[in-house]
């Protein structure tokens, strides 16, 4: 039965993805399945499992898998299936070396598919691309930063380069690449951010002054009910589905608001639970189920105001109590009375219109905002990734507000972010729009005179290389080609580059789409040791709650030639910069350096290292909930 499985599995995994019916709930036996599967295909069976043990722990490292963050009293599973299998490949025993290399052409690895481009195993060398033989040969690193320097000593001002970064690329390196790319003079940041949580940032920064959430994974303990908008945890966090187990289970009401039908917001087998395990059993999470036109969000919200708008007006006229906060709005808010006259002003036909839900169910939503003494509202993706993804997060922001629900514990917004340090990284300054602040604080560390202009976002850079105007293009990690809309436009973009640079522990399609030259440089995992001159390293990383704590490899290095990303940032500034005062080198014989230079920049982590190496690091405390002052 095994190997029957087995080889489903394998079909499955390489041929094109199936849609069939599913009747069981996420998680459960299919989940501990898929893990052992995966262990398995990655012929890491005893040091994958061995290695699962130190995942999201506080001497171990931090799964690469999401941005959800951990209990405090975090037992010793504290992973997911997804969590699991990014672990699995990464501990993988196999290896992509120079043999593969020279085996294979870029144009035959162009024609696999991508899960066997990932499934061939772990990076092992420096690699430049050949264009006479159409394959990777073997780079020293000397002689790979020496080509970078060449090819950016070359351009005509440093905005003809782009340094691009992925959300699980470390607070360190983070902050590193962005002090090393305006030391050398521009801005030019595209993010992965810009493609997922971009609208949260600008929007919760117009509405509560930063774009960050303000709960903490304590406020799920007391919320009285949960508000779930557009993502999928099943798929994409599924670690939150514990914690909207437990929400469940205690009484908590979860309400589900997603044009489709998620399994994983109606009901979760909790590997973790004997009990259920082992009847086969289940615990409901969604109490209730909204299905909303897809781009009905905004008018959704809306109608929630307008229905309580209508519901105040009648309270105040029976002399009761203000449906609205209206202390906490007259001490905290502006717009209030303008809000409401837009509101007066738009008629429910126009609402019912767009929001794909009968007035009924619009009403009982309402109603069961209303009756929340404490909400929290959650969201991803399917919040943000449309045009008015940031009035759809103004709109977020109008109703907690008009509710006094920022500040108050069991209260809040929870943006889901998905990689692991997304949020830290534009914390550290990967941004195309870099604040004055921010720029004022590195030149006075660092000696240094940060460019003022704005530089580029992803859609930005991806015009700018298909039209010539970057020529330069560094990827610290991630997989640019195939992440960003319009994949043939892009990909053209990036074979126009004079140098593309991809630092990565795997093989991917975006290593394949090269400019006029180009590098695949190999770096270590977070499963891995860091060992550099002062001893084995940690690195830091931010979670969606704005939590910092240390994460440390355990595993041996899958090659001898690797290096970390801190590493590789300060060599290729050292080459790029040789006459600059920073000595990058010399912050990666301790990581600590890093952290000390982070401190003098950002008010925010003052005493870093101290505070950084206690048990579960420390929490990054959200301006709005000092400013309103309520937070128990």
């Amino acid at each position: 039965m095994e190997n029957t499985e087995d080889k489903k599995h394998d079909d499955e995994e390489t041929s094109y993805a199936r849609i069939e019916p599913y009747t069981n709930p996420a998680g459960g036996w299919g989940a501990l399945l898929s893990v052992a599967r995966n262990l398995k295909r990655q012929e890491v069976f005893k040091k994958g499992a061995i290695t699962l043990l130190n995942i999201n722990q506080p001497t171990g490292f931090d799964c690469p898998g999401c941005a959800w963050p951990e209990k405090k009293d975090a037992h010793a599973f504290n992973f997911c299936e997804n969590g699991a299998k990014a672990v699995a490949f990464e501990a993988t025993s196999k290896r992509v070396t120079p043999d593969f290399f020279a085996t294979h052409t870029v144009s035959w690895l162009s024609e696999q598919s991508d899960f066997l481009l990932e499934d061939s195993g772990r990076l092992t060398d420096p690699m430049r691309y050949d264009s006479a033989t159409d394959k990777y040969v073997p780079i020293s690193w000397d002689d790979a930063f020496a080509l970078i320097a060449k090819h950016l000593h070359a351009l005509n001002h440093p905005d003809q380069a782009a340094f691009y970064t992925s959300g699980r690329a470390s607070n360190e390196a983070a902050f590193l690449y962005q002090l090393f790319v305006r030391a050398f003079g521009t801005n030019n940041f595209p993010d992965c951010s810009n493609m997922c949580h971009e609208t949260t940032s600008v929007g919760l920064r117009d509405s509560i002054g930063l774009g960050k959430g303000t709960v903490t994974l304590e406020d799920f303990d007391i919320a009285d009910a949960i508000f779930s908008f557009g993502h999928n945890p099943g798929t994409n966090h599924p670690r939150m589905l514990g914690t909207l187990r437990e929400v469940s289970r205690r009484g908590g009401n979860i309400v589900a608001i997603n044009p489709l039908k998620e399994r994983g917001l109606e009901r979760f087998q909790d590997p973790q639970a004997p009990v259920e395990m082992m009847t086969n059993g289940s615990t409901p999470i969604s109490r209730y189920y909204f299905q909303p036109n897809v781009g009905g969000d905004y008018a959704l919200m809306f109608g929630m105001l307008k229905h309580l708008r209508e519901w105040d007006i009648q309270a105040l006229a029976a002399g009761k109590k203000s449906v609205f906060d209206r202390s906490f709005i007259e001490m905290n808010t502006v717009g209030f009375d303008a809000m409401m006259e837009e509101i007066d002003r738009t008629a429910w036909s126009d609402i019912h219109a767009h929001t794909g839900l009968s007035p009924e169910h619009l009403e009982s939503l309402a109603k069961m905002y209303l009756d929340a003494k404490t909400a929290i509202f959650c969201w991803g993706m399917g919040i943000t990734q449309h045009r008015h993804g940031t009035a759809n997060v103004h709109m977020l922001a109008n109703l907690m507000l008009a509710r006094g629900h920022i500040g108050r514990p069991g209260a809040g917004l929870a943006p889901i972010r998905g990689h692991s340090n997304v949020q830290g990284d534009r914390t550290m300054g990967i941004n195309e729009r870099p604040s004055p602040k921010l720029l004022d604080s590195l030149d006075r560390v660092f000696g240094i005179k940060s460019p003022r202009e704005h530089g580029f976002g992803v859609v930005d850079t991806i015009q700018a290389m298909y039209e010539g105007d970057v020529k330069v293009f560094i990827g610290l990690g991630g997989n640019f080609a195939v992440a960003t809309p319009d994949t043939p436009y892009t990909q053209e973009g990036l074979r126009r580059c004079d140098l593309t640079v991809q630092i990565a522990t795997k093989l991917n399609r975006s290593h394949l789409v090269c400019g006029k030259e180009a590098l695949l440089l190999p770096c270590l995992g977070r499963t891995e040791v860091d060992m550099q001159q002062h001893g084995p390293q940690a690195v830091s990383v931010e979670d969606s709650m704005s939590n910092v704590h240390l994460s440390a490899g355990r595993n041996e290095p899958a090659s001898k030639n690797l290096l970390s990303e801190p590493d590789i940032v300060a060599r290729m500034a050292a080459a790029v910069l040789p006459d600059s005062d920073i000595k990058w080198k010399w912050y990666v014989e301790s990581y600590d350096r890093i952290r000390d230079s982070i401190e003098e920049v950002f008010d925010e982590f003052h005493d870093f290292n101290a505070r950084v190496y206690q048990p579960g690091g420390f929490h990054l405390e959200h301006p709005a909930i000092s400013m309103y002052g309520i937070r128990l």
